[in-house]
């Protein structure tokens, strides 16, 4: 008799430590593990960590590379942590007849200059920037865009963080969209 509770404590002892390892981690999940590369291959691991907050599935959707043309005029990643949004970039070619159109006035806190490219804003939850190409065979505008899901970055940390962002992106930008060449 004595043998069976032994042997039915140690049974149930895996048991028990399992679920006090779940009550002892708490209710949030862990950080998502990132690809090494993402969006476009421009952000790194660490670069988009701040953004992504806890969770268990990362997807990244989008094209390998933003080459555009005057056929494909647009290229956009999204990365989503289990379904929600956290980060998204995207680059838009036209024609420098049309204009890219920011209504600053609408974002609150109002928007800051960001010194990169032809006009730039950064603001709380990302940025913009227009860069006016003039190769030698084709003359167009490119707008770069990011924004990100901010609750996880500490508080006056988002700009600084948009703003190291992007100037990673206008320097792919420029490159992938051979913007100038």
């Amino acid at each position: 008799m004595h043998v069976n509770r032994t042997v039915r404590s140690l049974a149930l002892a895996p048991v028990t430590l399992a679920v006090l390892a779940g009550c002892t981690g708490g209710s949030e999940a862990a950080a998502p593990k990132l690809p090494e590369r993402t969006c476009f291959g421009v952000f790194t691991r660490s670069d988009l960590e701040p953004l992504m907050g806890n969770g268990q599935e990362v997807k990244e959707s989008g094209p390998a590379e933003m080459q555009l043309n005057a056929y494909r005029r647009t290229a956009t990643c999204n990365v989503a942590v289990d379904g929600e949004g956290r980060f998204l970039a995207s680059a838009t070619r036209q024609p420098l007849e049309q204009s890219f159109f920011w209504n600053a006035q609408l974002i609150k806190p109002p928007a800051d200059t960001l010194p990169l490219g032809d006009k730039g804003i950064v603001y709380d939850t990302g940025a913009r920037v227009l860069l006016i190409c003039k190769g030698s065979q084709d003359t167009f505008q490119v707008e770069l865009s990011l924004s990100g899901s901010t609750d996880q970055v500490e508080k006056g940390g988002s700009r600084p963080l948009f703003t190291r962002l992007m100037k990673k992106f206008v320097d792919a930008g420029k490159q992938q969209t051979q913007c100038g060449v």
